[in-house]
């Protein structure tokens, strides 16, 4: 498939941002002596993250470009991944260290294997008009009940966007395997070309390829998924395996600190979000201070990611009943 002149564009220019953001993260070599500001010394400072250029990632970038990792003693190196799902073998592999991970996805890995991946912080939450289904502009479907038989782009499989569709097409009496709908796995910079192209009906977007989709090709939104079941959905965390975490505390503890600072502030302040989206993901800061943001919450909520679980279970994602305190790393010391 042709990636289309703007996702090409936000491909190279995503790989280039990263690569200039990761060389101003801080200094110190790996497996140092270095001390944190706060707790025992580090047993390793350069650590990789793997990141999406959606909105969820701008604690991270506004941690780096404000020096609140290099203050712990980090250098942070942000890592491209597709999805929560690709990050899944890297993070096994060990060629990344962290990664944004939707809750979906550390349901799924919790079933599949217990204890092996572990949320370290909070990222995102979800408001209305952050997560929604386009269609192309010449299309027939007025609404989610018109999804029967047809085929939705989401950008991993039995992950947070597809759970989110199929919550909202339960609301409207409709079960996505029994009335055939079909998902189809689909990277996001290629999801407006694919709805042009008729290869998809639909496709599940985020920003700013929302944004992006209504400007190249006039697309529009046939549902937002943020509501009725789904409202202030908790989206995603940092996460890493529970050997890391093991055999690195206190570099652990000092991500830690410096996302709790990062993500008060973009809690706190639009503008430092705006500042930092054109960044990392080629928003234009034009459109950056007008799209619809998400919330960023400083703390892990056991009650409210016990929600993702449950709608799992019931949309049959898992088959046994898991608890968020089962995918949420202990407390380390110095945090």
């Amino acid at each position: 498939m042709k990636l289309s002149l703007m996702g090409r564009a936000f491909l190279a220019g995503t790989a280039v941002a990263l690569a200039l953001t990761a060389c101003g993260g801080g200094g110190g070599g790996s497996e140092t002596d270095t001390a944190a500001t706060s707790g025992g010394k580090l047993e390793k400072t350069d650590i990789t993250v793997g990141a999406l250029p959606i909105p969820d990632v701008a604690p991270l970038q506004i941690g780096i470009q404000r020096g609140l990792f290099k203050e712990e003693g980090l250098n942070v190196k942000m890592q491209p991944v597709q999805s929560s799902v690709h990050a899944v073998p890297a993070l096994q592999a060990g060629t990344i260290d962290v990664s944004l991970f939707n809750y979906t996805t550390a349901f799924v890995q919790e079933e599949k294997q217990p204890g092996q991946f572990k949320i370290i912080a909070d990222s995102f939450q979800a408001a209305p008009n952050t997560f929604v289904v386009m269609v192309p502009p010449d299309s027939e479907l007025k609404g989610l009940q018109d999804l029967k038989g047809k085929t939705v782009a989401v950008p991993g499989l039995k992950a947070v966007g597809q759970l989110l569709v199929e919550a909202n097409l339960k609301t409207v009496g409709i079960d996505a395997t029994r009335d055939g709908v079909k998902f189809v796995e689909m990277q996001f910079p290629v999801m407006p070309q694919a709805l042009k192209t008729k290869q998809v009906d639909a496709a599940f977007m985020v920003e700013p390829f929302i944004s992006a989709s209504q400007k190249e090709l006039g697309a529009r939104k046939l549902a937002d998924t943020i509501t009725g079941p789904t409202a202030d959905f908790p989206i995603a965390g940092w996460a890493a395996t529970s050997d890391w975490i093991k055999k690195y505390p206190n570099t652990l503890a000092a991500f830690q600190r410096a996302m709790v600072k990062a993500q008060g502030i973009a809690a706190g302040d639009r503008k430092a979000v705006e500042q930092v989206l054109p960044t990392y993901t080629k928003i234009p800061p034009a459109v950056a201070s007008v799209i619809t943001l998400g919330t960023f919450p400083t703390s892990l909520n056991e009650t409210r990611i016990q929600r993702v679980a449950d709608i799992m279970l019931d949309l049959g994602y898992v088959k046994t009943k898991l608890t968020a305190k089962s995918v949420i790393a202990a407390p380390t010391s110095g945090t």
